[in-house]
């Protein structure tokens, strides 16, 4: 049976459970590896079922906790070049990890095929993952892209559960207290997508078999979880979609 579990997902901090009866992954460790544990266990999941690591990217709100988890745990990282070299100029792997390229096919892990993607992101080497278990239920992930290149809406189609950004609400984002230029990261092309940029997507997704959608990488400031969910929905509304019966629509947040 597949286990899908945001465990935390915010601008705070990130770290996604996929898994299967016979252990599963993590994508990012973006909170201290203690409380990345304790989810874990409050989840009834043993942090020995977790095969491996995978990183999206080096920003803090996804590698926080990496390298203590892993070198307490012995868990494996899996991440693309560039992001693995970031790792190491941040100090946030070192000689006691067990690190390894991402291999551009993926790889095998407790039984999930695992391959990454690219996304658009002021990062050294920003990428997504797609998931498949065992029983052949397809899982995408990408919570950090400023705009949705090709190669990720490629990536994210035919999907069951599609996890995607819905970071702000522009409007929230231009009138709030960030100073200009973190505002004009965010809202670029390599920033974050925004609740209407996700919310213009999920029918595409909805079309190509995507039945359960999570909305991820909530801003704390500049949105909220009715706003990225009332948005999300009235698009799939639009598109004839029911809620319940074509389809399920979740925020995933901060847990504990």
């Amino acid at each position: 049976m597949a286990q899908f579990l945001p465990l935390y997902s915010s601008s705070g901090g990130n770290c996604t459970y996929i898994g299967s009866a016979s252990g599963g992954i993590l994508i990012d460790a973006g909170v201290s590896a203690k409380r990345i544990i304790e989810a874990l266990h409050g989840a009834g999941i043993a942090p020995g079922q977790v095969g491996a690591v995978f990183v999206t990217h080096e920003h803090s709100d996804h590698i926080a906790g990496l390298r203590v988890f892993c070198e307490r745990t012995g868990v494996p990282v899996f991440a693309l070049p560039g992001t693995l070299a970031a790792l190491e100029r941040l100090g946030a792997s070192t000689h006691k990890m067990d690190v390894a390229d991402l291999p551009a096919g993926g790889v095998e892990v407790n039984g999930l095929q695992v391959r990454g993607f690219p996304v658009s992101h002021d990062a050294a080497a920003p990428c997504g993952y797609r998931v498949e278990l065992p029983d052949e239920t397809k899982i995408g992930v990408a919570t950090d892209t400023g705009c949705l290149l090709p190669e990720t809406r490629e990536a994210l189609y035919g999907c069951d559960l599609v996890m995607l950004e819905s970071n702000h609400e522009v409007t929230m984002l231009q009138n709030g207290g960030y100073p200009y230029y973190l505002k004009r990261r965010i809202l670029s092309d390599t920033g974050h997508l925004s609740n209407a940029a996700c919310a213009a997507f999920l029918p595409e997704l909805l079309r190509s078999g995507t039945a359960r959608f999570y909305l991820a990488h909530l801003s704390k400031e500049n949105n909220t979880p009715a706003l990225a969910y009332e948005t999300a929905k009235a698009a799939l509304t639009v598109e004839g979609a029911r809620e319940g019966l074509d389809y399920t629509l979740c925020v995933a947040g901060a847990a504990g």
